[in-house]
């Protein structure tokens, strides 16, 4: 900002007229940057893309395309005219035109022929009048407030995807976002060592609340694992950090954006530790991004603080010390200083802050930082404030890759977004929608009489409209969904004035959708069914057809850990993807067949007589060797006749049957009997509940 004072102001001269703009030009271009407009159409798109730059327009009244009243009405409706100021030089005089003019918000009229002193001046004094009244403008909290609030719901949203899959509570997400801002903020004050604007710690603490997006990509039954991870799941687990990396790296048009960089880096490295220990790049000190960092306190601290499926929740003063005692990790020495000197409020921060108290401690911190610039009027602070809302909401739109417009009626103009502009071949503004042959190409006249009915017909209490058309695109008829509301004055009665919505291809929805679908169904390595997804399906299926003979079927391959250790883990998975390969060829279209966990596999049949014969030629197809690693299995067998009918019996009792089998020398199968009811209970228990809280939270708060 510190060569704010000497930025040239940005005038735009709208004229048809080439030789009025060039004379405009002559007369101002000495002392100010001049942007040339020949129809209100590209005066009104400049301002969409630059309004913040332009200090001052110069407007005429008649023009093609659309004239200087329609540029004033649209420049009210964007609220470009509060900060914007206008001049209008025309050779209409009449009363009726200039007062309809000044009703519009202009700040002065000059008429045409013009002399060169007056422009200047009324040029000059109307800039510093706007500069002086600009810096007695206050931020308007509101409005900016509603736009925090919308984008936190969208991330919430999508992070309670994540957070659904993981076992966790839907307060995980908030208390991370809350813990990071206010650790960041103690940090800021403790010293200046980092330069962290109140900007800075919003981005950061927006980006927290994706931390763990990579988990969507990681098999629920790991996810949700009761007891310690094996080598091979924990080496899964953490995959999830350079997935949800990748994720945001592959978000082409925003990835370069401040909060897409942020959290990408906090996705990527909120698991490495300070003194080299962590994961996936074993990065160490300051070269962790800061981010990163103070987001991984606030991670275990919530790990641990909160009950998860895996463990119970432990006492603030007892995470507290075990953070600061680095049975966590270590962490930096500075983060352990703010952590201290914040503990007295950390724990009614995180727990009991509502939502809405965030998004305002922020707009006011935001505040009084920028009010601290004097350089900085309250216009240009209010338009960096909307600027960053305006990044987040483009960019958690386009993960959604819909259509998005605002329609008017008055004037007639259809405004995209600028990747739907894309999608459609539009411009971002398009002039007369209603009769536009490009527009009506797409979506044919038809169609939009109907939708344009349908809106008419609506009311300030049921404002929404869906519509399903098909729409020509690339020479292709497509389905779409659109989805629109209508908007309407506040003057009584009510006035349609016209609509916002979005337009979504259903083709592409439900191919996302089954691509979604996909992902939570099956486990991404073997291709095989999740455990929970089985699990469902074997509910359903015993619950339809509960008198017919099934057999649950629970392997795991002998001595797996061997082929991790001595060939790794690439060779590992593709050792676990030939045995799913092999299970998938040995098994009937009706069987279920999936991925339990680690090197355990789940199968789920119906048989007539014979079972043994089935599970003999399974068992033998399973066995053998990939590349020079001997492949052998252990099998537990357990049925319904012998068990009943419901999921979690049949699944102990085949787990009972392995653990016969692993006790008499592996590499062979059982069936489960009565004897060997009591099999498990003088083993551990598998979910770890026989250890210690310090070991059973560290997990919590480090694998998970």
């Amino acid at each position: 900002m510190a060569n704010e004072q000497t930025r040239r102001q940005k005038i735009l001269i709208a004229d048809d007229s080439e030789m009025n703009r060039s004379i405009l030009a002559d007369m101002l271009e000495d002392e100010f940057d001049i942007v040339e407009a020949e129809n209100g159409l590209e005066a009104v798109s400049i301002l969409q893309k630059h309004a913040d730059e332009i200090s001052l327009v110069l407007l005429d009244i008649v023009m093609p395309e659309m004239d200087g009243f329609e540029v004033l009405m649209v420049m009210n409706q964007r609220q470009w005219i509060d900060d914007v100021p206008v001049i209008m030089i025309s050779a209409e005089t009449r009363s009726s035109q200039i007062e309809r003019a000044y009703k519009l918000g202009i700040t002065d009229f000059i008429s045409r022929p013009f002399d060169a002193l007056i422009v200047h001046r009324r040029v000059v004094n109307t800039i510093l009048l706007y500069a002086k009244q600009k810096k007695l403008v206050g931020l308007v909290e509101e409005q900016i407030y509603e736009k925090e609030r919308h984008s936190n719901l969208m991330i919430e949203v999508l992070s309670h995807i994540v957070e659904f899959r993981n076992g966790e509570s839907g307060m995980h997400v908030r208390n991370v976002r809350t813990l990071t801002e206010l650790l960041l903020r103690q940090l800021v004050q403790k010293n200046n060592r980092y330069q962290l604007s109140p900007m800075d710690i919003s981005i950061i603490g927006t980006a927290s609340a994706l931390h763990d997006i990579g988990k969507i990509a990681i098999d629920e039954a790991i996810l949700n694992k009761p007891g310690k991870f094996t080598d091979e799941e924990f080496a899964i687990m953490k995959t999830h950090t350079t997935i949800g990396a990748k994720m945001l790296d592959e978000m082409v048009i925003y990835r370069d954006e401040p909060l897409v960089r942020a959290a990408h880096d906090i996705c990527r490295w909120h698991h490495e530790r300070y003194d080299g220990r962590g994961y996936p790049d074993g990065l160490a000190g300051d070269a962790i991004p800061i981010s990163a960092q103070v987001v991984a306190v606030a991670d275990v601290y919530d790990a641990l603080t909160s009950e998860r499926c895996y463990k119970k929740a432990i006492p603030h003063e007892q995470a507290i010390m075990m953070i600061l005692e680095s049975k966590c990790g270590v962490f930096n020495p500075e983060l352990m200083e703010c952590l201290i000197a914040t503990a007295d409020v950390i724990q009614d921060v995180a727990h009991n802050i509502k939502p809405e108290e965030v998004s305002r401690r922020n707009i006011q911190s935001i505040t009084q930082e920028m009010l601290s610039h004097e350089e900085l009027t309250a216009s240009e602070r209010t338009l960096e404030l909307l600027e960053h809302e305006r990044m987040k909401y483009n960019f958690f739109a386009a993960l959604t890759q819909e259509i998005q417009f605002e329609y008017t009626l008055s004037p007639a103009m259809l405004t995209l977004s600028s990747w739907g502009a894309n999608r459609l071949k539009l411009g971002e503004i398009v002039m007369d929608p209603l009769h536009n042959e490009n527009v009506l190409s797409i979506l044919d006249e038809k169609n939009l009489k109907s939708m344009t009915a349908a809106l008419h017909s609506t009311s300030p209490k049921k404002p929404v409209v869906t519509h399903d058309c098909r729409v020509c695109l690339d020479g292709e008829k497509r389905w779409f969904r659109i989805i629109a509301r209508a908007t309407w004055s506040s003057e009584e009665p009510p006035r349609y004035t016209g609509c916002i919505g979005k337009a979504m291809d259903v083709h592409d929805s439900r191919m996302k959708l089954t691509a979604l679908e996909q992902l939570a169904s099956h486990d991404p390595l073997t291709g095989l069914l999740n455990h929970a997804y089985a699990r469902q399906r074997i509910t359903e299926r015993l619950a339809e057809l509960p008198n017919c003979h099934y057999a649950m079927v629970i392997f795991d391959l002998d001595h797996f850990k061997s082929a991790n250790d001595t060939y790794g883990h690439i060779f590992g998975d593709q050792v676990l993807k030939h045995v799913a390969n092999c299970l998938q060829s040995s098994i009937r279209t009706g069987d279920i067949a999936a991925r339990a966990g680690g090197d355990e596999f789940l199968l789920f049949l119906e048989y007539d007589t014979d079972l043994e014969s089935i599970i003999q030629r399974i068992f033998h197809a399973l066995c053998g060797q990939y590349e020079d690693f001997p492949i052998s299995i252990s099998m537990g067998i357990a049925r319904t006749q012998i068990v009943g009918t419901v999921y979690e019996n049949l699944f102990h009792a085949a787990d009972q049957a392995l653990y016969t089998v692993k006790r008499s020398g592996r590499g062979q199968y059982k069936f489960y009997n009565d004897t060997m009811k009591q099999m498990l209970s003088v083993i551990s228990p598998i979910d770890g509940s026989q250890e210690d809280d310090t070991h059973s939270a560290q997990e919590g708060a480090d694998y998970k």
